[in-house]
């Protein structure tokens, strides 16, 4: 982890954090985190696509951990991460990039890909596959307690995660997300509350690893976080007007575990399985992890580092 360097880069009227290692020289792969994630959860892919002779940096979302946060965060939209990332890769001299997105970070590949499609070498998402830009539909299916509705409502997610620090929210959140099932709150009872103060951290998940996340969190809070992704997903009019044909050629891989809860999303596991998103990203190969969890990068990175490092190889 020492080798890892942290700089920051000026876009947009922030200063926004990235961690990176690897020569400047190499072909370079930016990695884009998830929530409750930040760089801190690529610390086993960076350092092996570094050693296998790429350039690591992955930043953290304006916002989010060491970056600034945004003057008016309930005013932030999704495609801010969007310029922010364009941003970044000019204030880098990066004229073309592999992208490799988690969960939400997933999204922000999905819609930069069709924006800037000569940016990138080729992209590769976990937990989530390419998605168009269009509104989701997967909350009108499922109950009030869903947590994409619960974080949706204004006031209802500080309130909740306030009366813990940050560690703790991070704790639950990851304990949740780990299973396999739809985080879904009864009526009377809040996210929080859906695991329990005695239940381990998943094993590969270590204190020290808790910890790091932590304090990254205790220095941005969430008021950001719950903003982008979850209330600017509500209105995705703007990409849909700017993207007129949601496909793209670059190659592609979709790595997903096998346990990950977004399987049990309505409609998302035919959409992968059937093929429907390969009419999107006719280049794309996607493999299964069987135990693997929403957190796969994590959980198995030995297996993750190997599956990105021979994309890169074939693809560079």
């Amino acid at each position: 982890m020492d080798e890892i360097e942290h700089n920051y880069v000026g876009v947009n009227g922030l200063k926004l954090h990235i961690a990176e290692i690897g020569s400047e020289s190499s072909p370079v792969v930016v990695f884009l985190h998830g929530f409750p994630e930040i760089w801190y959860s690529w610390r086993h892919q960076m350092i092996a696509v570094a050693k296998a002779g790429f350039r690591a940096i992955s930043p953290d979302y304006r916002g989010y951990g060491l970056s600034d946060r945004p003057p008016q965060p309930e005013k932030a939209v999704f495609l801010d991460l969007i310029s922010d990332l364009l941003a970044i890769l000019d204030a880098l001299n990066i004229s073309k990039v592999f992208l490799v997105g988690k969960d939400f970070g997933a999204a922000v590949v999905s819609i930069f890909v069709l924006l800037h499609q000569e940016r990138v070498s080729g992209f590769v998402t976990l937990g989530m596959p390419f998605m168009p830009p269009r509104p989701p539909t997967h909350h009108k299916l499922l109950p009030e307690g869903f947590y994409v509705l619960r974080w949706q409502e204004p006031g209802r997610a500080e309130a909740d995660f306030g009366r813990y620090d940050a560690k703790t929210v991070v704790r639950n959140i990851y304990i949740m997300f780990s299973r396999s099932e739809i985080p879904i709150a009864q009526e009377n009872q809040e996210i929080m509350d859906l695991v329990e103060p005695s239940t381990p951290l998943p094993s590969w998940f270590s204190e020290e690893d808790l910890a790091a996340y932590g304090t990254l969190y205790e220095k941005s809070g969430f008021q950001t976080a719950l903003q982008v992704p979850y209330r600017a997903f509500l209105d995705r009019k703007s990409e849909q007007n700017s993207i007129p044909n949601p496909k793209v050629e670059v190659p592609a891989l979709l790595i997903m575990g096998e346990k990950d809860y977004v399987f049990k999303l309505p409609g998302r596991e035919d959409y992968i399985r059937s093929g429907e998103v390969k009419t999107f990203v006719p280049n794309l190969d996607i493999i299964y992890i069987p135990e693997g969890t929403h957190f796969v990068q994590e959980q198995f990175p030995d297996q993750v580092n190997q599956l990105i490092i021979n994309f890169l190889k074939d693809h560079s």
